[in-house]
């Protein structure tokens, strides 16, 4: 016999299928919304259906937007010779927080993962390959994450790059500021060593 009515066990099985939400955090969401104000509910859920109908890729960089063009693909200020190929929308925040990148990016919308039956045709390669050919990129630097699927697409895609004679980057990776040396791993420290810039 469930515990609760239905609906609201459809609620809890909706929010505990977002990624990072158990059982336990899911049911908290379903009973926060269930006390909600009905305008407030409402409004919440507006939001959902608004941001699922007017966001979509940006033509160019596969970023999202609710215009044709995203914000930076658009703007003059950007070097367009540069393009920061990233695995999620939510990296190229991460890059932007730091203000020091001045290029435009490409989102894959995820990595190659064979275990997970993610093929080339299943991420935003061949747009990547399209604006290298159409557009005077001088530098691609390859942004994705340093585990075993995001080192596999970014090798994948610099080979696919090859031909255009574009040179392909890949991001500096190393010990972090503030940490000490005696609590990083190997292959960090080797990265570190690889990686050494000149003072």
């Amino acid at each position: 016999m469930p515990f609760f009515p239905a609906a609201l066990e459809t609620l809890i099985d909706k929010f505990a299928s977002l990624p990072g939400i158990g059982r336990k955090s899911a049911q908290r969401l379903a009973f926060h919304m269930l006390a909600l104000p009905e305008e407030e509910a409402l409004a919440f859920a507006n939001a959902i259906t608004q941001a699922k109908q007017s966001v979509h890729c940006c033509k160019i960089c596969q970023n999202l937007t609710e215009g044709e063009v995203c914000g930076i693909c658009a703007s003059d200020r950007r070097d367009k010779s540069t393009i920061c190929v990233v695995s999620e929308p939510r990296d190229v925040l991460s890059i932007e927080r730091g203000r020091e990148y001045n290029g435009t990016y490409h989102v894959l919308h995820g990595v190659l993962s064979p275990m997970n039956h993610v093929g080339p045709d299943d991420i935003r390669i061949k747009e990547l390959l399209v604006r290298a050919a159409e557009e005077p990129v001088e530098e691609v630097i390859m942004a994705t994450n340093p585990d075993t699927e995001g080192e596999a697409t970014a090798m994948y895609i610099s080979r696919l790059l090859k031909p255009f004679h574009i040179k392909v980057t890949r991001l500096a990776y190393g010990i972090p500021v503030g940490s000490n040396l005696e609590f990083a791993d190997d292959a960090t420290l080797n990265r570190a060593l690889e990686g050494r810039t000149e003072m």
